[in-house]
């Protein structure tokens, strides 16, 4: 007959360094010639966890790191712009730099060797206005920007003759903003830095069409610039200024210096605003070694004339304003 085992006592089993009441049973043992055998301690063991769970866990986590890293890539995989596809266009934007810079360089050669034939002639008939040479400059950059972005010119009808003296001021964006302005053919004077002068060539032209140098921060150079500023306007040329001082780092319009308006109100000469649209987005200020592709807009607005500076600079900067916000672009 069967006997009914009793487990052993808690703290005799924990002293012997037995299983825990968790761990421990007591079973009805049958057997053999009435004796009954008692049943050593034994750990539970886990339910293993299903291969499902496991595969299900799994692929979450492979799923949250695919979606990270599209995260990170910017949308790349649901926008199409691939991080190859941006390698492509920042090569091809390279490309078309070298392309430009190779193209206005060979023209500079041929059409600098023409200002160096006539420039004894424009020093002895137009000393001030320099027309010959202007117009040359007019052919290089016409010649240049032609092969790489559109140009549209908006209010020709505004701009005086070449005969008339008047102060240009515009905002500036680019590199590219001087070759869009000679397009126009005026025989204005702009100033450039002194270091300039010394690149082979394009600097050698710009003497022969009579930039006027400036070292900047330099008070003595700003104000000998200024008064040759005012003697040439005075002698029937025009000047040109960019009066924000420098390009504009990100795309805005800055603030005003007022010499080009105090040019105006002692001569008397109008002022003509221009605005540029575009050039900063071909080639951004910091970036002249690449070329995007697309399209430049030049506005010329009405002339502005009046004998306060301060007022002319204040005019001149809200007309190119409103037109630069009109357009989508920003203003400090």
């Amino acid at each position: 007959m069967g006997t009914l085992l009793r487990p052993r006592p808690l703290a005799h089993a924990a002293g012997a360094g037995a299983a825990t009441p968790s761990t421990a049973h007591a079973v009805v043992v049958g057997g053999g010639r009435g004796r009954g055998v008692e049943c050593q301690p034994h750990r539970v063991r886990r339910r293993p966890v299903p291969q499902v769970v496991v595969a299900t866990a799994s692929w979450r986590r492979r799923r949250e790191t695919v979606v990270r890293s599209d995260f990170a890539a910017g949308g790349a995989a649901t926008m199409g712009d691939s991080p190859q596809a941006l390698s492509d266009t920042d090569v091809v934007s390279r490309v078309r730099g070298v392309c430009f810079y190779a193209v206005t360089a060979v023209a500079a050669i041929f059409l600098f060797v023409a200002m160096v034939v006539v420039h004894p002639l424009v020093l002895l008939f137009d000393r001030y206005r320099r027309r010959a040479q202007h117009y040359i400059a007019k052919i290089w950059a016409t010649l240049t920007i032609s092969m790489f972005y559109k140009l549209d010119v908006e209010g020709m009808e505004n701009l005086p003759p070449n005969s008339s003296p008047a102060v240009y001021v515009a905002n500036h964006q680019s590199f590219l903003d001087i070759y869009t302005l000679l397009t126009l053919g005026r025989c204005f004077k702009f100033i450039s830095k002194t270091s300039i002068f010394m690149f082979p060539i394009i600097g050698w032209a710009m003497y022969l069409l009579g930039v006027i140098p400036l070292r900047r921060m330099d008070s003595r150079s700003q104000l000998d610039c200024l008064k040759r500023c005012v003697d040439l306007v005075k002698k029937g040329a025009s000047v040109f200024f960019f009066p924000e001082g420098t390009r504009s780092k990100d795309g805005k319009l800055g603030a005003f210096k007022r010499g080009a308006f105090s040019v105006a109100t002692k001569t008397g000469a109008p002022v003509i605003p221009i605005t540029l649209l575009g050039t900063g987005k071909l080639m951004p200020s910091g970036m002249e070694g690449i070329l995007n592709s697309g399209s430049v807009k030049l506005i010329i607005h009405h002339p502005i004339e009046g004998n306060d500076a301060e007022k002319l600079c204040s005019e001149a900067r809200k007309v190119i304003a409103d037109t630069l916000i009109l357009n989508g672009y920003g203003v400090h």
